[in-house]
Order: structure tokens, then C-alpha cells, then sequence
């Protein structure tokens, strides 16, 4: 009956946990490298980030 138990909540409970904390960390993982990437696909030749880097990093509210 204690073995029952001890399933019914790793079933019920660790193992939900476990997939929600390791995708989490999937996600924050691929969003640095895609943000990454995305930095280095966007710099003109003498190093400067190009229209599409400087509109992504702007601020919508600025001009406000």
C-alpha cells in the first residue's frame, strides 16, 4: 500500500515538476541563443548593428 503511494505522487507530482522546471530551461536556453544569433546575423561590416538590431532594440514609447 506504501508503494502505491510513493508511485501515485512521483507520478502526480515530481514528474509534472520535472518536465515544467526542465522546459523552462529549454526555453530560456534557446531564447539566449536565438537573441544571440540574431545579434550576430545583424552587424554591418565595421561592426555597428545595422536598421533591423537598432529597431528591435528601440524603445516604442520613447518618441511618446
Amino acid at each position: 500500500m506504501v508503494g502505491a503511494v510513493i508511485i501515485v505522487l512521483v507520478l502526480v507530482v515530481v514528474i509534472p515538476v520535472g518536465v515544467v522546471v526542465s522546459g523552462a530551461a529549454g526555453a530560456g536556453l534557446l531564447g539566449w541563443l536565438i537573441g544571440r544569433d540574431r545579434d550576430l546575423a545583424n552587424i554591418d561590416d565595421d561592426g555597428r548593428p545595422n536598421e533591423y538590431l537598432r529597431l528591435a532594440d528601440s524603445d516604442p514609447w520613447e518618441h511618446g
